[in-house]
């Protein structure tokens, strides 16, 4: 092992009905406890979150309905996932955005004292991204094997965009991958078509406040209604439609909130 511990290290990551911090639950956990002189403890539980899974939700995790019915809620392991975690730190990947805060507000709906004060978080996405750049930069060394020179000038970062695609299609067309239920599929094709399907197929205007969810449907990406169907959220609140209209939202996402709108009196 190459680290160097003085406090036991908790490796973790949640699965969960969503990722809405305040409403969502946990539906597994699992832990990896790292000990100053190398011993690990692991530790992976099912959890019945007391609220509905989405089905996007399952098609991700691939936890259903049925696997958790059975299972024990999250204030009944809440004790002794705390002693478990008593004293060490926590580490993971991706895990300061949600796992941290999601995991701190089902402890709290529990009732169960779990200080953070004194640990330390260790997030191994934030080293990644730090060391290893996601911009055009990096891409264009990664996959063109060159540096890009008069970066941030326009003329520069376009022929590098152009060269960057046209490797990445070469280097990847008809390569499967696996999604999280471990079913291949092949993304990245060389149609334009395809790629748009793959990059901004989700998009409906162009600062996302909008998107496509799983099942095709347009949904609010922000906000009190975020994950809801705009349609439906136009009928049952109508003012939320000249709120936005008035507010200091982008004109394209203002047109295309019109035109679903309009929609509504076509499907009739």
């Amino acid at each position: 092992m190459n680290l160097k511990l003085r406090n036991p290290l908790a490796f973790f990551d949640l699965e969960t009905t969503g990722v809405n911090i305040a409403q969502d639950r946990i539906v597994e956990i699992a832990v990896l406890k790292v000990m100053p002189n190398g011993d690990q403890t692991k530790y992976v539980e099912k959890i019945n979150p007391t609220i509905p899974i989405p089905i996007e939700s399952s098609l991700i995790h691939g936890i259903y309905e049925e696997d958790i019915k059975h299972k024990p809620t999250f204030k009944q392991i809440a004790k002794n996932l705390a002693k478990m975690l008593e004293g060490a730190d926590l580490a993971g990947f991706n895990i300061i955005r949600f796992d941290v805060p999601l995991l701190v507000e089902e402890f709290l709906r529990a009732g169960v004292d779990f200080d953070i004060s004194k640990r330390k978080f260790i997030d191994s996405q934030r080293i990644y991204h730090m060391m290893e750049p996601r911009n055009l930069s990096a891409a264009y060394k990664f996959y063109c094997k060159k540096k890009l020179e008069d970066a941030h000038t326009a003329e520069a970062d376009t022929i590098a965009s152009f060269e960057v695609l046209d490797a990445q299609v070469a280097m990847y067309e008809n390569v499967a991958i696996q999604d999280k239920s471990g079913k291949e599929y092949i993304p990245v094709q060389n149609d334009m078509k395809a790629l748009h399907e793959l990059t901004a197929g989700a998009t409906v205007d162009f600062a996302t406040r909008m998107v496509y969810n799983d099942k095709g449907i347009v949904v609010f990406n922000f906000g009190k209604y975020k994950d809801q169907a705009v349609l439906d959220v136009l009928k049952k609140d109508p003012s939320y439609y000249d709120w936005m209209m008035k507010g200091d939202f982008a004109l394209n996402t203002k047109q295309k909130l019109t035109e679903i709108k309009l929609s509504q009196f076509n499907l009739k």
